[in-house]
């Protein structure tokens, strides 16, 4: 085998003879034999490590990944397969290149781009001693043969190699670090509580106030736009969205939630009028909402109640959840005109939504506080 202090180093020739004494050799020549080879190429191993110098790892570290990757070399040569230099230029390589991929990178970058931020970082120092200047990321992409989105990519991964630290100094006067600078409080965690309180309550809504809700604050429809849709009018519903808000504003501070005046989920939103005799007076039974598109209806029926012989009139409202300023027009003509025929008239049952609205309303004289037996 060549002698070491030889100027010029033919590696393939040793490799070759290397294999060829390996043949007969008992094992423990055979391990002489390795290691004569492995301390033959050590000057060739220390010229590939010097190649990544200059990269943050010290070059002592980077030469005992290159004699790692020498020894693999050795181990798996075949000359059968070509020449041991080539092998041991790919295998070096590699190894000194998964060293840098998998024990120095602060943050996890795939394996491409950690590569490819290597060569970067090679061509760059190239490139700078060339042209005496930084070249440019379409300068570095020919070099490589890559896209420039490449090559930027790689660039910003970088920062991923070697990460500030977030217990650093923040300032001159260390008064801080630099993690106290980051993040702060999420008003967001305080509400996670209330929403799932909402979630749950509008859950107890009928399906229409639902869906008006959903509309208004999830969809950003305008109460215009929602009315059109359900062929209502923009006051009755701004007056279902005012209910429901109030309703689900009472249910959020209290333990138990209250009872839905509105009717159930499958309550019929449109109007009746019963009207019968009890007890020698008249009865007139209304159910459902009344709003500007059924007062009339409301009005009418208690003008053909009003034809009837009776001293006493009883309108029961305990199915009414909703009622506006029409339908109090049209109580307080109904009064006025049994006012005019002396017939005692008294309203019963009003839940107290409407109880409250008919109060304001200059009514609160005609609502009775006996139970309703009608």
């Amino acid at each position: 085998m060549p002698a070491q202090e030889d100027l010029l180093e033919d590696l393939d020739t040793a490799a070759l003879t290397y294999a060829e004494r390996l043949g007969s050799a008992t094992g423990a020549e055979r391990a002489v034999l390795r290691d004569e080879l492995a301390r033959y190429c050590l000057p060739f191993a220390g010229r590939m490590a010097r190649r990544y110098r200059g990269r943050g790892e010290p070059l002592e570290d980077l030469e005992q990944v290159a004699r790692l990757g020498l020894v693999k070399a050795i181990d798996r040569y075949d000359p059968g397969r070509g020449s041991f230099t080539a092998y041991a230029v790919i295998t070096i390589s590699g190894e000194i290149k998964r060293h840098f991929r998998d024990k120095t990178w602060g943050v996890h970058v795939p394996r491409r781009v950690q590569d490819l931020s290597l060569e970067v970082g090679h061509a760059s120092m190239v490139l700078t001693n060339t042209l005496s200047r930084t070249p440019t990321v379409a300068e570095l992409a020919e070099r490589l043969e890559v896209s420039e989105t490449a090559v930027l990519e790689a660039l910003e991964s970088a920062a991923g190699y070697s990460p500030a630290s977030l217990n650093a100094p923040a300032g001159e006067d260390g008064g801080g670090e630099f993690g106290d600078l980051l993040g702060g409080a999420d008003g967001d965690l305080e509400l996670v509580d209330d929403r799932l309180t909402v979630a749950d309550l509008l859950l107890r809504l009928p399906a229409r106030e639902r869906r008006m809700l959903a509309m208004r604050f999830y969809g950003n429809r305008t109460q215009a736009e929602i009315a059109t849709e359900l062929g209502i009018s923009q006051m009755h519903v701004s007056r279902l969205l005012s209910r429901a808000l109030s309703w689900l504003r009472e249910a959020m501070l209290s333990d138990t939630p209250p009872r839905w005046d509105g009717g159930g989920a499958q309550a019929d939103h449109g109007m009746q009028i019963s009207v019968f005799e009890n007890d020698g007076g008249l009865v007139v039974r209304v159910r459902g909402e009344v709003d500007r598109d059924t007062a009339e209806r409301l009005r009418t029926g208690l003008r053909h109640a009003q034809t009837k012989t009776a001293t006493q009139l009883t309108i029961d409202l305990s199915g009414v959840p909703l009622m506006d300023a029409a339908g109090i027009a049209a109580l307080t003509e109904a009064a006025s005109a049994a006012a005019a025929a002396e017939v005692e008239m008294s309203l019963i049952g009003a839940q107290p939504y409407v109880a409250r609205i008919l109060a304001v309303s200059g009514l609160k004289h005609l609502l009775s506080a006996r139970p309703n037996r009608v």
